[in-house]
């Protein structure tokens, strides 16, 4: 990896990180079952789909394990397909959210082994591996949606955003929607 890209993931690190150390981000345990209805319907009326999606384990193999956890996403599809997902309290937030930090920073993917949008969650400071590294898999499971086990990073805040968009943006990819447009939290860069 380049030493920039090294000092460009520091450098967004310490902001994501920073909001949070500063009190600056919403806590999820803070939303009342109204601001759960609110941010679905926001969802919908800014042309996205509200999905309820159950953690599982085990995704690379024959048998899922659903563990406890389920939680709303937001998908975005663009006519050429390609979708986002993002937690609809992530996308209802007015407070910063890691993940709203994370794609506003399009820090520069850099060099990565492995599943790249893994990676690059990874390096920003969240994670979207179930059960580590062990190649068993898992995410969040909407059986018959096309991403039927979503990939979605999770940080500390526990806002969450889709690791394959998160990674395209980087690059300057839309996948889905532009979420500069409908993130209520405005871009702080």
């Amino acid at each position: 990896m380049k030493p920039s890209a090294i000092a460009a993931i520091a450098a967004a690190s310490f902001v994501l990180f920073g909001s949070a150390a500063l009190g600056a981000v919403a806590p999820q345990a803070s939303y009342s079952p109204q601001f759960y209805q609110a941010a679905a319907a926001y969802c919908t009326n800014t042309g996205g789909q509200v999905e309820t999606r159950v953690a599982v384990y085990g995704s690379n193999g024959p048998t899922l394990l659903f563990l406890d956890g389920l939680r709303q996403f937001c998908q975005y599809t663009r006519p050429d397909g390609s979708r986002i997902h993002l937690l609809t309290t992530t996308l209802y937030s007015q407070k910063p959210t890691l993940a709203a930090l994370a794609y506003y920073a399009q820090v520069a993917l850099g060099s990565c082994n492995g599943n790249p949008a893994s990676c690059y969650c990874t390096l920003l400071g969240g994670s979207d591996q179930f059960g580590g590294t062990s190649g068993a898999g898992g995410g969040w499971y909407l059986k018959g949606a096309i991403d039927e086990t979503l990939e979605a990073c999770i940080f500390p805040d526990m806002s969450s955003i889709d690791s394959w968009g998160l990674a395209y943006h980087s690059a300057g990819i839309i996948r889905g929607k532009d979420l500069k447009k409908v993130l209520r939290f405005k871009n702080p860069y």
